[in-house]
């Protein structure tokens, strides 16, 4: 068993029914109770009924009903974009729940994007090996969740300190590289003073990276050529390989790009953060199956 949920309170009686809903968004966008049934599959008493019910159990008009159109009213125009996101976040969860398959275990997983895209997921075919009967619902996240109040079962972030409510591995240290382009790079590697006389490409969200680097160099940071800013990592070496300028990245996401030569590393010396790379997750989630099997599988892959 995995946690108990607080039961929802009972429908309150001014809450509307999915079919009152459905009639409502389908009248307000076709005009007629006639085209609205048309497109629901209904007859046009059906959705009559179901206009005048929503209109009573809200004890407003929701329409002005002039000949045989129907007009929203200020209270309708008020309830349908509301109505209409009701109806759309069923929909997707509808059709996240039918993306499961036959799979008999999900697992819900909130990872940093980079750290997903170029280390995580390239390794998830060893895990499906390993467990086949798992899937995934995984998001991106940049910070740490609250477990109290979000439905996931383990996310990865980079550990600054201890988290309310939530357990931590940690996974690998977080060790900055200096990577660019070849052809930034005609004699190899370069002393720190020769970095700064190149575009170094900002990470915004973590501005103060090439800042450390410097000052731990004991050089002056204010003599650093700025160069392009861009969100994530990824972007960054996105960018670092178009040649836009040097990357100062974590090494575990140019592995790849290191072994093609589509990026060499620009100087001997490294860097290491104070944030690792560590597995975050509640209490609860060790009582699932699914989640035990991950935590050892990316435990033992990380070391």
């Amino acid at each position: 068993m995995r946690y108990a949920h607080k039961l929802p309170p009972m429908r309150h009686a001014y809450t509307p029914s999915l079919p009152e809903l459905q009639a409502f968004v389908q009248a307000a966008r076709t005009g007629t109770a006639t085209r609205a049934a048309a497109a629901l599959g209904l007859t046009q008493s059906a959705i009559s009924r179901a206009l005048n019910s929503l209109e009573a159990r809200l004890g407003v008009a929701l329409f002005h009903r002039i000949r045989k159109r129907l007009v929203l009213s200020d209270a309708g125009r008020a309830l349908l974009p509301e109505a209409e996101r009701v109806l759309a976040d069923l929909d997707r969860a509808a059709l996240t729940v039918m993306s499961f398959g036959g799979h008999r275990d999900v697992l819900r997983l909130a990872v940093l994007p980079t750290f997903s895209a170029l280390w995580l997921i390239p390794r998830l075919a060893g895990f499906a090996l390993r467990a086949p009967q798992v899937t995934f619902d995984m998001t991106a996240t940049l910070a740490p969740l609250d477990f109290e109040r979000d439905p996931r079962d383990v996310a990865i972030i980079r550990a600054q300190g201890p988290l309310r409510g939530a357990q931590m591995d940690v996974l690998a240290a977080e060790r900055l590289v200096v990577v660019g382009a070849p052809a930034l790079l005609p004699d190899g590697v370069l002393a720190d003073a020769d970095l700064a006389r190149l575009p170094l490409l900002q990470q915004a969200t973590r501005p103060n990276l090439w800042l450390n680097w410097f000052l731990d160099a004991g050089l002056d940071p204010i003599t650093i050529l700025r160069g392009a800013r861009f969100e994530q990592f990824g972007m960054v070496l996105a960018a670092a390989r178009a040649g836009l300028g040097l990357a100062l990245v974590p090494d575990l996401f140019v592995g790849g790009d290191l072994a093609t030569g589509a990026l060499r590393l620009a100087s001997t010396r490294s860097m290491t953060t104070d944030t690792p790379y560590a597995l975050t997750y509640p209490a609860r989630s060790m009582d699932i199956a699914a989640f035990r099997t991950f935590r050892d599988w990316v435990l033992a892959d990380a070391t």
